[in-house]
């Protein structure tokens, strides 16, 4: 059980965590473009319109991927597991 538990510690050090933070980091580059596009853009509709959906997204992503790393930390915190 004990190497059970560092294998999948080890998997989320090094393959969750950064997964994570790539995520995070994309949605956040999606974010900075929607308003580049936007403000660059201002007097063209169709460009405008792409910049919102872009920084739309790019919200939505930060949201759900903050919201996911939220939440797995309130369940190791609520069952006494090791934070990681």
């Amino acid at each position: 059980m004990i190497v059970l538990e560092k294998f999948l510690a080890n998997v989320v050090r090094e393959i969750v965590n950064p997964l994570i933070l790539l995520l995070a980091a994309v949605a956040f580059v999606v974010f900075v473009w929607g308003v580049f596009e936007f403000v660059l853009h201002a007097g063209d509709e169709t460009k405008r319109a792409e910049g919102k959906r872009a920084i739309l997204w790019g919200i939505i992503g930060l949201v759900i991927i903050f919201g996911a790393y939220g939440i797995i930390n309130l369940a190791l915190g609520t069952f006494n597991l090791p934070f990681i």
